[in-house]
């Protein structure tokens, strides 16, 4: 039996039954030749996740949610595996390419590129100085992706909504959590990297953020800082492949586990991504300043506290207009997706 996802307009197959008797409505989507409206839609959604990974405490995953792809990302990352090598192997690139769905994976990969080194600059200076507008933009950013994934949660039980609660408490906990100054061993980077992956696959959190927590956010990326300027021994070059092995070890392990709970739970494991998305609004509030204990410290490693209203010293109803302006967008951004699928399949 065929049925439409309804995140992401596009046909899916059911396969098997999930924990409450319930038949599991996706697998991924089919792999096809992608059209050139389809790859500029993929570019589109990657430029989009690139641009969400410049911002602390904003996950390229939640992006990934909200603009439907997010099940065929992780089915696709999830198919690289023995089969895959084997056809490597073999030489059958065509399979290759239609298992491991490198037409989709490749334009979003630009996308992303594109959208990372285009913003990042104008994101590190907003943030240092327009940090609240800015906050206030990615808060209602969050809070109208939450309504549109709502959606792929088809029936709310008991269950679901106490999963919703974990996932919330979980991002909520884990941005509470003051960085912590790390070690560059090979070991902890290899555990660090894939602890950080798994998080930049999750709505939600962030996985630099996550690095940053671990205390090593700050040797890596003097790495290859440090690489990028030249300057490069096997030591160096050592930490970065070990950096790189557990990043690789993380994102198979983990998708592969994320792709079946989505086949088989997928409502149950919707319900407590959303509830990570939730988690992280308190992060993005944007009625916060930075403590006095952190002012002087590099924008990174500053932490914030919560202030009220009378306290702030800026124009509130700017916040709230930058807020609900955030929130419009990306109700028009889903619907601008949905037709966009919608046309691109009846091609």
């Amino acid at each position: 039996m065929t049925l439409v996802n309804a995140s992401t307009g596009s046909d899916t197959s059911s396969e098997g039954i999930d924990s409450d008797g319930q038949e599991s409505r996706i697998s991924h989507e089919p792999i096809r030749p992608d059209g050139i409206g389809l790859m500029m839609l993929n570019i589109f959604r990657g430029f989009c996740m690139g641009a969400a990974d410049t911002v602390p405490g904003v996950s390229g995953g939640t992006v990934a949610l909200i603009l439907g792809h997010y099940d065929r990302l992780i089915a696709a990352i999830s198919h690289v595996d023995t089969e895959a090598l084997g056809l490597l192997r073999s030489g059958k690139w065509t399979e290759l390419i239609r298992r491991l769905d490198l037409r989709f994976l490749i334009t979003l990969g630009i996308g992303i590129v594109v959208g990372i080194g285009s913003l990042a600059g104008l994101m590190h200076w907003l943030l240092q100085h327009r940090v609240n507008e800015t906050m206030a933009v990615f808060f209602g950013l969050v809070l109208a992706s939450v309504w549109v994934v709502r959606r792929n949660v088809t029936q709310w039980t008991i269950p679901r909504w106490i999963l919703l609660g974990m996932g919330v408490l979980v991002a909520l906990g884990i941005s509470r959590i003051p960085a912590t100054t790390g070690d560059a061993s090979h070991g902890f980077l290899f555990f660090s990297a894939s602890i950080a992956i798994c998080a930049m696959i999750l709505p939600g959190i962030s996985g630099a953020f996550i690095l940053l927590l671990l205390g090593v956010y700050e040797p890596v990326i003097g790495m290859i800082k440090g690489v990028v300027k030249g300057q490069i021994d096997l030591d160096i070059l050592g930490r970065l492949a070990v950096f790189a092995a557990g990043c690789l070890f993380g994102l198979l392990a983990f998708s592969r586990l994320l792709n079946y709970l989505l086949k088989h739970f997928r409502d149950a494991t919707m319900a407590a991504l959303i509830g990570l998305m939730i988690g992280s609004v308190g992060r993005l509030w944007p009625l916060q300043r930075v403590t006095a204990e952190t002012v002087d410290l590099e924008l990174k490693y500053q932490e914030f506290e919560w202030v009220s209203p009378v306290e702030y010293d800026g124009s509130v109803l700017m916040l709230v207009v930058l807020a609900i302006v955030a929130a419009v967008v990306v109700v028009a951004a889903d619907r601008f997706t949905l037709r966009m699928q919608s046309s691109a399949s009846g091609a």
